[in-house]
């Protein structure tokens, strides 16, 4: 038992530094900056189709 301790320890330690060193990144990278455009762009989008679009013209 204590044995998978020396293993599972260091593994989550390390697992826990990189989950850190990703968001430090994505933090800096500009992932965050406009969170905003992307449900505008939902929003914004053309859910027509071609077939609707003569329907409605008629």
């Amino acid at each position: 038992m204590l044995e998978s301790l020396f293993l599972l320890i260091p593994i989550s330690l390390l697992f826990v530094i990189l989950m850190g060193v990703a968001f430090w990144w994505a933090i800096f990278a500009g992932q965050f900056e406009n969170s905003q455009s992307a449900g505008e762009s939902i929003l914004n989008d053309d859910d027509s189709t071609h077939g609707d679009s003569e329907r409605t013209k008629k």
